[in-house]
């Protein structure tokens, strides 16, 4: 037992020293008012990487046979049991309440990847934007790939724009499908670095469903920001996100047809990048109306823990030990 306390006492050094003072300061300021009693257990999860939890998303265009008996061997179970109002048979996650990372999968030439990992929350837009087979699909920002493997163990699209603007996170996007999605559905494939801004107005009204994973405040990996200079920098410019976050979102109404439907998510807390966006894009877009997740959140409300108070289309999931998922905010509109 004093062996495993003083390992746990090392441990817990070494991730204070990792954790970026500057940025739990900027965080304990504005999430004790937005989140108030909750944002303790929140912080608890994000700033304690070892009770972090990982899911495994399998391939359904891979052979997953053993990867599942290993995976029920080792204490996983399948996600998303509830009932669910879109739930593809072949969209199949496995989690389980402990800690730990499955180990990741190697590339391997000419053979597709069997799983892949990912933070359970990150599949809710996913099943908020319910795809279904020959759909026009565009996901804005669509790096490093996790969200648009997912999307098409739900659906087989008429065509699939990815689109992502950075150079590197290009290259990382297209390896990623490359390695999940077989030849002959990579077809239906379209990869652009195009500004997510004037997608819109270079392609209107050509989409069915739009997702807008937009860049955000990455909570969780700001936090562990090893330099204090870039830590600054971010929290600087994370002042200009939320005007990025409103133009990405004009252009993806643009580029929508009438009918269509929009998820928007980030990867933070933040009120000003969450809901204030979506408010502001309400109150200033006449032609888009907010549509109801609550049924979606309730069926899979076992697995995360929700912030309560919040509209009926929108969630965020908040981090907590035993259920470390998100932060992951969510909400969903439609275009008239």
């Amino acid at each position: 037992l004093f062996l495993s306390l003083k390992l746990e006492t090392e441990t817990k050094g070494k991730l204070q020293k990792q954790i970026c003072q500057v940025v739990l300061d900027h965080f304990e300021k504005q999430y004790t008012t937005e989140l108030g009693d909750t944002w303790a257990s929140v912080r608890d999860a994000l700033t304690y990487p070892l009770c972090w939890q990982y899911a495994v998303l399998l391939n359904k265009f891979g052979q997953s046979a053993e990867v599942e008996n290993t995976l029920r061997v080792k204490g996983y179970h399948p996600a998303f049991q509830g009932p669910l109002p879109y739930r593809p048979a072949s969209l199949n996650c496995y989690i389980r309440r402990t800690p730990g990372r499955f180990p990741a999968q190697k590339h391997r030439a000419g053979k597709l990847k069997e799983y892949y990992l990912l933070n359970a929350a990150s599949l809710l837009p996913v099943l908020a934007l319910e795809v279904k087979d020959g759909e026009n699909l565009l996901d804005l920002c669509a790096a490093p790939g996790g969200k648009s493997v997912a999307m098409l163990q739900c659906a087989y699209p008429g065509n699939f724009h990815c689109n992502e603007y950075d150079d590197l996170r290009s290259r990382w996007l297209k390896q990623t499908i490359e390695s999940f999605i077989p030849e002959p559905l990579i077809n239906l494939i379209t990869f652009s670095k195009l500004d997510g801004r004037q997608i819109g107005d270079l392609k209107p009204e050509l989409y069915d469903k739009v997702l807008v994973d937009a860049p955000c405040s990455n909570d969780r990996s700001w936090l562990f920001s090893s330099d204090t200079q870039q830590a600054m920098l971010r929290l600087t410019q994370r002042k200009e996100l939320s005007s990025l976050q409103f133009q990405l979102l004009r252009s993806a109404i643009k580029a929508l047809r009438p009918g269509g439907s929009l998820v928007y998510s980030t990867c933070t807390l933040s009120k000003t990048e969450n809901s204030d966006v979506i408010n502001l894009i309400l109150t200033s877009c006449s032609n888009v109306v907010p549509v109801n997740i609550s049924e979606m959140a309730k069926a899979v409300s076992q697995e995360f823990t929700f912030l309560s108070g919040t509209q009926q289309h929108e969630l965020l999931v908040l981090p907590e030990k035993g259920r470390a998922w998100g932060p992951m905010y969510v909400a969903k509109l439609k275009k008239i």
